[in-house]
């Protein structure tokens, strides 16, 4: 969080529906500050906003706490149901509406919820704006809790498939692929599988039968495995696993073993610039990238521009230098041409579109780069106390930096959406890894406290 910013993180408000600060009447102080922001920013006098939600049993009366609060100040909601993430930042510009609201928490368990704003270009809310809604919730009256009708508008999911075919080869076609789709029973559960089936593909599902409390539940991006073994037990094409809100993708090869963004990243980066449309020869990536993808980018003569963590400056920074490929590890890729925002499904068709053009499998991306081991360790703490400020936190880094010296790396950052300290760690050998971060995760421990 920044100066000014204490419910906004990176990525929205998040938190445990029902609790602060997802709280029904914080929640209407939200949607009629948010309007009254967006007012002086949109030249409509009633703006209109689009809501959407994943699959969470607390996404309908957040949503509708939400248009309560909205209608209050003078909006109007269109209500487009169960969509993702990314659908959202398509819709709003294509509707030439104000502004969009996705009410998810992306791949966190279900008893947590949030709330995305984007502005009318289809992109994350303004720190500035957010800054100003915030300043507004302060001096916010209490909202009478006046019911809103809310009925989904499901043309609006047709509309953004249309777009997704259009962004592919005219004759395109899956027909004869097998593949394994886990949509984590979020948001693609009941979009993803017709679709691609539509494409010719033939689908197997996993996560998509969603209750409400199942979303993320050991299913999708985040929890791979079942998708994986599943590959290989049914001899398929390969697999894809998105996240509740399908903003992030994971994908397996025909070998079931495991691409993540970085690999996601290399093969986009090889391809677009062997087709001479990787504009200006460079992608963005975040510090998170494995040492693995930037010496084989390297070694394409392609520059990789390095951000902080979170899709908010990737898109940033593919602005900056009108990239056209960025993305994280965790699965978040922005095809920039595209959408300003990490797209699951866009992403996915992407992929499958580049490898068909080679007629190359899944498994050739397994081919463009070799990994450096990596430990990641998160710790849960109390107190998010700057790093730089806890002296015994500073000498397990410094070791670790020593030990390693220029043969590794240590990453140390705080989650934006969750009370946890990450750690990570890139080297030659594993078990050196592992002693280095687990050694800066027990002052980690003593300092900060656990959660």
């Amino acid at each position: 969080m920044s100066a000014g910013r204490t419910l906004f993180g990176t990525d929205g408000i998040r938190g445990i529906a029902g609790k602060f600060p997802l709280e029904k009447s914080l929640i209407r102080k939200l949607g009629a500050s948010a309007v009254k922001v967006y007012k002086q920013h949109h030249p409509h006098k009633a703006p209109v906003f689009l809501i959407g939600r994943d699959t969470r049993a607390s996404g309908p009366w957040i949503a509708q706490a939400f248009a309560q609060g909205a209608v209050s100040a003078g909006a109007r909601i269109i209500d487009v149901g169960v969509v993702s993430t990314p659908s959202i930042a398509f819709l709003v510009p294509k509707h030439k509406v104000a502004g969009g609201v996705m009410i998810s928490a992306s791949h966190n368990p279900a008893e947590f919820n949030g709330i995305k704003l984007f502005g009318p270009t289809g992109r994350k809310c303004p720190d500035g704006w957010e800054i100003a809604i915030e300043a507004a919730i302060q001096t916010a009256c209490e909202i009478p809790a006046k019911p809103v009708r809310l009925t989904a508008k499901t043309a609006s999911v047709r509309t953004y498939l249309d777009f997704l075919k259009r962004t592919l080869p005219r004759r395109f076609s899956l027909k004869g692929m097998k593949l394994v789709v886990d949509c984590s029973n979020g948001s693609l559960s009941k979009i993803a599988p017709p679709f691609l089936r539509s494409l010719g593909a033939q689908v197997t599902t996993i996560g998509a039968t969603p209750n409400g409390r199942n979303i993320n539940a050991g299913v999708g991006s985040q929890h791979p495995d079942k998708m994986m073994q599943l590959v290989k037990r049914l001899k398929a094409d390969g697999g894809i696993a998105f996240d509740g809100d399908a903003d992030r993708i994971m994908i397996c090869d025909e070998k079931g073993r495991l691409l993540d963004g970085d690999y996601i990243l290399a093969c986009a980066a090889r391809v677009l610039k062997d087709e001479k449309k990787l504009r200006g020869n460079r992608i963005v990536v975040t510090v998170m990238a494995n040492l693995g993808l930037m010496k084989a980018l390297k070694s394409w003569n392609v520059t990789a521009d390095a951000t902080p963590v979170g899709d908010r400056f990737v898109s940033e920074c593919l602005d900056r230098n009108d990239a056209v490929i960025g993305g994280e590890q965790s699965g978040h890729i922005i095809f920039h041409d595209h959408l300003p925002t990490g797209d699951g499904l866009l992403t996915a068709l992407q992929i499958l579109r580049m490898l068909q053009s080679r007629q190359e499998p899944l498994s050739w991306i397994q081919t463009l780069m070799q990994k450096f081991p990596q430990v990641l360790i998160n710790v849960h703490v109390k107190e998010k106390k700057p790093v730089d400020q806890c002296p015994a936190i500073q000498s397990a880094i410094r070791h670790a930096e020593k030990t390693l010296g220029d043969q590794g790396r240590v990453v140390i950052r705080y989650s934006g959406t969750e009370p946890l300290l990450r750690i990570m760690m890139e080297g030659p050998e594993i078990r050196q890894l592992q002693a280095l971060s687990e050694a800066i995760a027990r002052q980690a421990r003593k300092t900060l406290g656990t959660a």
